[in-house]
């Protein structure tokens, strides 16, 4: 534990002592690797599933900004990660964003998307699947602000279930919170793996929790 702002800070979940998170997360493994794209005002809120979501996967990373330096980030994207004990040569990842189909926004332009090539689906372990975690605003914006990510084929999730995050209001119909939106998209990749159950089963852990601790009313 560390100390923040007169308060105990877990060094793995980045959340008080007393509302940390790291014993509701259930490890989970994935053929797909999974790089988090945090805005920094999601950081401590509460509420949030990107943490949580890091925590329960093995083969992901949690950066965190608005906009990124864009060599830093084109390694975060290509390169492998070094602190995975990786085969040295494997072949580089083929990185695709998870993000929705939006309307054209004048104040945030963003470049077309290229196609996903349907072959890329058919080997989830050289996928490294990017994640944007902010409000439908903030991952706009970051969007925007790092080209790099404008660049990539697009993940798009088909028939979504009702979002079980009951702590946290959507503001549009068929949003999901990050860690939902993460698990829908792994399914998709991998339909086989009955390891991405747990994802969920974690984030209702969370909910159950803060709903302890907020009451209705």
């Amino acid at each position: 534990m560390s100390s923040g702002a007169g308060r105990a800070l877990c060094t793995r979940c980045a959340r008080a002592q007393r509302n940390c998170i790291c014993a509701l997360a259930q490890r989970v493994d994935c053929a797909a690797e999974v790089l988090i794209l945090q805005h920094p005002l999601e950081v401590h809120e509460a509420k949030g599933t990107a943490r949580l979501l890091h925590l329960c996967l093995a083969r992901s990373r949690l950066e965190i900004g608005e906009q990124f330096d864009a060599q830093q980030l084109q390694d975060w994207l290509q390169q492998d990660w070094q602190d995975w004990q990786g085969d040295a040569g494997a072949p580089a990842p083929r990185s695709v964003l998870l993000y929705p189909e939006s309307a054209p926004d004048p104040a945030l332009p963003l470049a077309p998307a290229p196609a996903l090539p349907a072959e890329w689906l058919q080997a989830p372990a050289r996928l490294r699947l990017v994640v944007i975690d902010g409000t439908w605003r903030k991952s706009r914006k970051m969007l925007y602000r790092n080209p790099l990510l404008q660049q990539l084929p697009r993940l798009a999730l088909h028939e979504l279930p009702a979002s079980r995050y009951a702590i946290r209001r959507a503001h549009r119909p068929g949003q999901l919170s990050t860690l939902e939106a993460t698990a829908c998209a792994l399914a998709q990749l991998e339909p086989h793996n009955q390891e991405l159950d747990r994802l969920l089963q974690a984030m209702d852990a969370l909910v159950r929790r803060e709903q302890q601790w907020r009451p209705q009313g």
